[in-house]
């Protein structure tokens, strides 16, 4: 299984105001009478799936306005996303949104599934992702009003962290002695990305990580949490899904497996040879970095040892395939 499993100290259903359930409550048709806190995640607003006593069920996120604006801003943006996905992708769709209590909630389908747990059920996303890639490539103009960030924009502006350590503006992670002799090639790798990510016409669900995907009882794949849609390549998200991986490229996995997955999957076609290596040089750094950062009021003390872990991988990925000892 991925690595997720710590909670993000979220609280429980019982400690949100009585007003905010009660409205909650009365959308969903009745009293809640069962509710499945997410096990996982990096934020702190409620999350769970509540079951009213005549089977009627949603996902909900629920979030403090004054205590956390931001995630009440990214539920927001994320219902106003789905609304306007293309219709029939694998996503569950918005049931409703509500302010009561000075909370703000939003609740999507319920979906009963699980994330991938083997190499096969990823292959199976992996494939299943082909369809929203394509959808995507052209997207309503109802999405583009929403007028998505650029992939290119926010790895210039924030994800680009090897030329800061380079320059000395951000402080040197530990690295190997045989990879920290690399800065110069990671500062160089990573400074394609932006060229790279411009010229991708289309969308991008921007956060495709293994907990992020569940995989129903009848083997359907469903893509959940869409805050992070922006413009870029769909190759970025194959990256960061096989990334996240727990039996991932430093884990056992041969690297040729991934080759293969990568090289033969339609979202990679026409890409530059190297845009894996420049993504993952990327997502090293960045994570890398922000790691050694105290973790922002949104999110939960886990998240810093999961950038961590992720950086490592990405890293220890990198160096298999450019052959760096």
């Amino acid at each position: 299984m991925p690595p997720y499993a710590p909670a993000a100290g979220r609280p429980a259903w019982s400690a949100l105001p009585a007003g905010l359930r009660g409205a909650v409550a009365e959308r969903l048709g009745g009293p809640v009478v069962a509710v499945r806190p997410a096990a996982g995640g990096f934020t702190r607003g409620f999350a769970g799936l509540l079951r009213t006593a005549d089977g009627s069920a949603a996902f909900v996120k629920a979030a403090a306005a004054a205590e956390h604006p931001h995630l009440v801003e990214w539920y927001a943006r994320e219902a106003a996303i789905l609304d306007r996905l293309p219709v029939g992708l694998p996503v569950p769709r918005r049931r409703f949104t509500l302010h009561a209590s000075g909370w703000y909630a939003l609740g999507v389908d319920a979906i009963a599934g699980r994330p991938p747990a083997s190499r096969d059920e990823l292959t199976a996303v992996a494939s299943a992702y082909v369809d929203v890639a394509a959808a995507l490539a052209d997207p309503p103009a109802a999405l583009l009003a929403l007028r998505p960030p650029h992939l290119a924009d926010l790895a210039r502006d924030d994800l680009l962290r090897w030329g800061d350590v380079a320059a000395g503006r951000e402080p040197l992670p530990a690295l190997s002695p045989g990879v920290r002799d690399r800065l110069p090639e990671l500062v160089a790798l990573e400074s394609r990305l932006p060229a790279y990510a411009a010229v991708a016409p289309g969308l991008v669900h921007g956060d495709l990580r293994p907990d992020n995907v569940l995989i129903d009882a009848a083997g359907r794949t469903w893509f959940l949490d869409w805050t992070w849609l922006c413009h870029g390549p769909a190759w970025f998200d194959l990256v960061t899904l096989f990334l996240g991986y727990g039996d991932g490229p430093d884990a056992g996995w041969p690297d040729a497996d991934l080759a293969t997955l990568l090289g033969g999957h339609p979202a990679v076609a026409g890409t530059p040879p190297d845009a894996v290596d420049v993504t993952l040089a990327a997502l090293a750094g960045y994570l890398l970095t922000t790691a050694a950062e105290p973790a922002p009021p949104t999110a939960s003390p886990e998240l810093p040892a999961h950038q961590r872990r992720n950086g490592e991988r990405a890293l220890a990925w990198l160096a298999r395939r450019r052959n760096w000892r």
